[in-house]
């Protein structure tokens, strides 16, 4: 079988392990003689799989027993909103929210956080047309935000934290939350630095149509009156993420996710891994004159790598030759052109060899 890598920034790769067991258990799992998108969510047997996927993941990123797990729907666009309904509450109304402005995902972010508060754009790169984490120094934040807002991987922009900010000396104590769709799990993380941390899953954990949440307890309790029961986190984390019927067969894909992780050895493996990857492609990027990577070094991606070629004429060639190759969805987003390639966790280090290996050939027959 032809060997195919896809770069898609999400939905994206699943570890073949994964997708092969999902398969084999698709028409009975376990001997219970029913598929997993068949079960009561209320069932024994989902309960189990719920269980575990809950266990693996805080073990995975170690989180603190003061922090609550949640199974949602809604993606990270959807949480964009739940964010501001369960925080703004926490202060007299109108709250204000700070954002630290990145790229798309954060723009985003402000504009649905518009509808149910008040928004501080407390430092913005789009001086440097997104392709920089604002420098710490320059944030001037609010005096008493309900929150911090960052997005600590910009999917589309291809900016990345490489640091984890401490602002509560400065805003008496407001959380952090951290939309880390695109990265989370690739990388070692301090869960106690955040109040809340979200995730769509379609990138690095799962199939579309879960969304992770892991927020502080004491955060619980302040959503606004407006806020849908289904999406009220102190609601959720009591009805252990069932008040609502969660997305089954997403949760057990996750779970499976999970435990693929724990056999490469956890998420310090995982990073050392992506590191390699992300090295293997930007070295190439940075001593080619073909090809042009606008992000400043030291705010690289390692998840997400969009790159443009000088001559963009030459476009539609490399995407259909790069099809050809078997070498899938490299097209960068419609917003900002170019390409881009994901490499997620599950996109191996082979992979990205023959990425750059097409890339060398292409520039080779192209180069003027």
């Amino acid at each position: 079988m032809t060997t195919i890598y896809n770069f898609s920034a999400g939905p994206a790769v699943l570890p073949k392990e994964v997708l092969q067991q999902a398969a084999a258990e698709m028409l009975d799992w376990q001997g219970s003689g029913m598929s997993v998108m068949e079960m009561s969510h209320r069932g024994p047997e989902f309960m189990s799989i719920i269980a575990a996927a809950q266990a693996d993941l805080r073990e995975l990123l170690a989180v603190p027993e003061n922090y609550k797990i949640l199974f949602l729907q809604g993606g990270g666009l959807g949480e964009n909103a739940i964010v501001p309904m369960n925080l703004m509450g926490r202060l007299p109304q109108p709250a204000t929210a700070d954002f630290i402005h990145t790229g798309s995902w954060t723009a985003k972010s402000i504009k649905e956080a518009q509808k149910y508060g008040n928004v501080h754009i407390a430092a913005s790169a789009e001086q440097n047309g997104y392709t920089a984490v604002p420098a710490r120094a320059s944030w001037q934040l609010s005096q008493n935000p309900a929150y911090v807002h960052l997005c600590t991987n910009e999917t589309i922009d291809g900016v990345e934290y490489q640091f984890a900010p401490d602002v509560k000396a400065e805003t008496n104590d407001a959380p952090i939350v951290a939309d880390m769709s695109s990265h989370i799990l690739s990388r070692v993380i301090d869960v106690s630095k955040y109040g809340v941390i979200f995730a769509g899953a379609q990138k690095n954990i799962g199939p579309a149509g879960l969304t992770i949440v892991i927020v502080r307890e004491d955060l619980l309790g302040h959503a606004l009156p407006i806020c849908p029961s289904a999406f009220n986190w102190k609601i959720v984390a009591e009805n252990d993420s069932m008040y609502n019927t969660p997305p089954t067969y997403a949760i057990y894909i996750a779970g499976l996710v999970f435990q693929w992780l724990k056999r490469q050895g956890g998420v310090a493996a995982m990073e050392t891994k992506n590191i390699a990857k992300s090295r293997l492609l930007y070295d190439y990027l940075d001593s080619s004159d073909f090809y042009l990577n606008k992000v400043a070094h030291d705010c690289r991606s390692r998840m997400n790598v969009p790159f443009f070629l000088r001559n963009e004429s030459l476009n539609a060639a490399f995407l259909a030759e790069a099809k050809a190759h078997h070498l899938l969805q490299v097209k960068g987003h419609k917003s900002v052109g170019g390409m881009r390639a994901s490499i997620y966790n599950a996109m191996p280090i082979e992979g990205v060899q023959a990425l750059v290996s097409f890339m060398r050939a292409f520039a080779d027959k192209h180069q003027s």
